[in-house]
C-alpha cells in the first residue's frame, strides 16, 4: 500500500509550470496495480484518491498522513468499480459490485476489505475519500439506479450522459460528490463551453480510451489555459479554481469526484468561448 503526497498551486504559479511539472504534481497514474492499493492524498480539499486490485483480499489501513485510528475515522468514501466483478466488505457487510456499481461508505466504518470474484479477472474499484463531520447510512448505487441525465449536442461532438452516483438526489452525504460521464460513439468533447467552481475542487479519472488513444484533459484559468496528455486509467487533480474539460481520440468515460463548500450540481461559473485563451 502506497500513499503519496500532493500539494496545491496557486493559479499565478501554475502558468510557469512546464510538461513534466504538470504531470508531477496533478497526474496520477497506475492506481490499479494487481495485490496491491495505491492512494493520492492532495492537500487540495485534503481529498484522497485511490485505486485498489485485488488479487488476494486487501484491506484498507490508515497512514500517517491522516492521523487518524482509522481510515474513515474522520472522513467518508465513494467506490465504483471500473473492472470485473468483486466484493467490498465494510466492518462484515459485504457489498457486490459489478462493473460500472457504486458505494458509499459513511464516517465511522472501520474496517474496509477489497475482493474480487475471480482469481483471474480483478476488480478495479477506484475511489474518491473526503472529511467528514457526521457519519451518513451506507448506500450502494448500481448503475441502472444512478441518475440519468444526457447532455450535448451532435454537432458540437459532445452528446453524453452524466451518470450521477452520490449526489444530494441519490443518498446523503457530507460533502462529497460523485459520479461517472460517459461520451457516445463519435463525440469527444466534455464540458465545452467550460465552466469553473470555485467552491469545489474535482477529480476527473478517465478509463475507457482505447488502446493507443489519448485524452487531452484541459485546464488552468480560462484566459492562460494548459492541457495534460490523459492514457487509460490515469486521473487528473483539478483545482477549484481551474476550468475542466476534454477531448479525445475517441469517445471515452470518466469519473468526477467533487469535494468542497456545497453540494450544488448547477454551482458553475460559465465561461464564454471568447474568453478562452
Amino acid at each position: 500500500m502506497k500513499l503519496d503526497v500532493r500539494y496545491g498551486a496557486n493559479p499565478n504559479d501554475f502558468r510557469h509550470y512546464d510538461t513534466d511539472r504538470l504531470r508531477n504534481d496533478f497526474l496520477i497514474s497506475r492506481l490499479f496495480i494487481p495485490g496491491d492499493i495505491r492512494m493520492i492524498y492532495s492537500h487540495i480539499d485534503r481529498i484522497i484518491t485511490g485505486g485498489a486490485c485485488p488479487t488476494v483480499p486487501l484491506s484498507l489501513e490508515c497512514d500517517r498522513e491522516i492521523g487518524t485510528e482509522f481510515f474513515l475515522q474522520r472522513r467518508e468514501m465513494g467506490i465504483i468499480n471500473v473492472g470485473a466483478p468483486g466484493t467490498v466488505i465494510a466492518d462484515g457487510e459485504r457489498f457486490y459490485l459489478r462493473r460500472l456499481d457504486g458505494l458509499y461508505l459513511g464516517a465511522g466504518i472501520r474496517s474496509i476489505i477489497f475482493e474480487s470474484g475471480s482469481h483471474d479477472d480483478h476488480a478495479h474499484f477506484y475511489f474518491s475519500s473526503v472529511p467528514a463531520h457526521t457519519s451518513y447510512p451506507n448506500c450502494v448505487i448500481d448503475f441502472e439506479k444512478a441518475k440519468k441525465v444526457r447532455t450535448g449536442e451532435p454537432e458540437k461532438a459532445n452528446v453524453r450522459t452524466v451518470n450521477q452516483y452520490i449526489h444530494p438526489e441519490v443518498c446523503g452525504t457530507c460533502q462529497l460528490m460523485m459520479g461517472l460521464t460517459q461520451l457516445e460513439t463519435g463525440n469527444v468533447w466534455n464540458t465545452m463551453p467550460c465552466h469553473t467552481h470555485d467552491r469545489r475542487m474535482e477529480v476527473y479519472f478517465y478509463f475507457d480510451i482505447p488502446q493507443g488513444g489519448v485524452t487531452f484533459h484541459i485546464f488552468g484559468q480560462p484566459e492562460e489555459t494548459r492541457h495534460i496528455v490523459v492514457r487509460n486509467e490515469e486521473a487528473v487533480i483539478n483545482p477549484s479554481w481551474s476550468v475542466h474539460s476534454a477531448a479525445g481520440t475517441s469517445s471515452y468515460s470518466f469519473i468526477w469526484s467533487m469535494a468542497g463548500e456545497n453540494q450544488k450540481f448547477t454551482d458553475m461559473d460559465h465561461v464564454p468561448m471568447s474568453a478562452m485563451k
